[in-house]
């Protein structure tokens, strides 16, 4: 039923903002951009990583009603090669610590951080992703 991940969607209220982090965080510029009626962007993608999966930032007057503001719910953990790096750099870039570099068993770490905008994002070390990358060769 599930193939693979499509696309990650975080809210922001200020998408040009949260655009402009993520493009520091990620090293590249987001590849596609929607505006709204009123001009202002509703939606800015970024693709990364080594399957090119999509990272969406939605203005958050676009949210599906219900949605919690502030972290919570589930977290998507993406794969770092070394998590306490990734987490420092994402805290000297001003996100601020949900859970800090926590071992999970051989070949397991994760981290997460809340971005400028309120969004969990999490990294993650992850042997099993390297096996699937190295299977693909």
């Amino acid at each position: 039923m599930l193939r693979g991940l499509a696309t990650v969607n975080l809210w922001a209220d200020d998408v040009e903002a949260a655009a402009a982090w993520y493009a520091e965080v990620l090293g590249t510029p987001p590849y596609f951009r929607r505006d709204a009626p009123d001009g202002r962007p509703a939606y800015i993608e970024f693709r990364l990583g080594d399957y090119q999966h999509e990272l969406g930032i939605v203005r958050s007057a676009f949210a599906p009603g219900g949605h919690a503001r502030g972290p919570g719910g589930a977290v998507v953990y993406w794969h770092v090669d070394d998590v306490r790096a990734a987490h420092e750099r994402l805290l000297e870039l001003g996100a601020e610590e949900h859970e800090p570099p926590t071992d999970r068993g051989p070949g397991f770490v994760t981290a997460s951080v809340v971005d400028p905008f309120g969004n969990v994002l999490g990294v993650m070390f992850n042997a099993h992703y390297l096996e699937v990358l190295a299977s693909d060769d």
